[in-house]
């Protein structure tokens, strides 16, 4: 296949949609507030939550499970619709959109059977926006995302590294053995799961994911050929879906060697 879906291609087209009509014209105007786990939102995030339940079920006829919802609403959809399930994270990197750092995202995945079939994440301020379908290949703004096949070293990777979920001792070695040229942190998960697809980073290292987190940027890793573990797994899926870590790499050489690295020193 050589373009989008229609399907993925409507769904790119809702990304944008939510994003400039319910992100954007909020996007350093608002005031953050905090949620009972101590993490922000804003009226962007629910403003972008409505949209996305109103307009998904008109794409596919699936429930909406969403961050800004109580948890046991979202546990309770996440064990009952395998059928079908919308998974969003209205804006990802909300302590950045907050503080007017441009590092965030639109982020959608459709799943079935707990596996995302659909993916996409928009970066409004870049105007990026990555998609992936199951079995069909990854794109970046209808470019396909190629398997980046070189055989660079770890030594000379560009690390996404987020040390704080790590372990104690895997989050000692990390910054003090650290085995990768450098490493970033920019506060959006589903973004760094799309840098690392199109080689703008090399290796990905997290200690615990949320379900939005991960529902859209995985399936892009992995149709742009990419490939992915957990930290005391070694099939990501077998990870808590609530809490699950992962440890990636643009290529199998260099995932063999991150993952190998990890595990000798978790």
């Amino acid at each position: 296949m050589s373009q989008p879906s229609e399907t993925l291609h409507a769904l790119c087209a809702i990304a944008r949609q939510v994003a400039a009509t319910e992100v954007m014209p909020r996007y350093q105007k608002v005031v953050a507030e905090i949620k009972h786990d101590g993490s922000l939102f804003t009226e962007a995030d629910l403003a972008a939550q409505r949209a996305l339940q109103k307009l998904l079920p008109a794409l596919v006829d699936c429930p909406v499970l969403g961050e800004e919802m109580a948890q046991d609403e979202q546990e309770m959809l996440w064990e009952t619709c395998t059928d079908g399930l919308w998974i969003v994270d209205p804006i990802d990197g909300t302590s950045n959109f907050a503080h007017g750092l441009p590092y965030f995202a639109v982020s959608i995945a459709l799943f079935r059977a707990h596996r995302p079939v659909l993916g996409v994440v928009y970066v409004p301020v870049l105007d990026e926006c990555f998609a992936a379908e199951a079995g069909q290949g990854a794109w970046l703004n209808q470019q396909r995302l190629p398997f980046l096949g070189d055989d660079k070293q770890l030594k000379h990777a560009m690390a996404a590294v987020e040390t704080k979920w790590l372990s104690g001792h895997l989050a000692t070695r990390i910054v003090t053995v650290n085995p990768y040229h450098s490493h970033r942190n920019y506060g959006a998960s589903t973004i760094d799961w799309c840098w690392l697809a199109a080689g703008r980073t090399d290796v990905m290292l997290h200690g615990a994911q949320k379900l939005w987190d991960y529902a859209a940027g995985v399936l892009i890793l992995l149709e742009s050929g990419g490939q992915v573990g957990a930290i005391f797994h070694a099939d990501y899926w077998q990870e808590n879906p609530w809490h699950r870590s992962a440890v990636a790499a643009r290529t199998p050489s260099l995932y063999a060697a991150w993952q190998a690295w990890v595990q000798a020193n978790k």
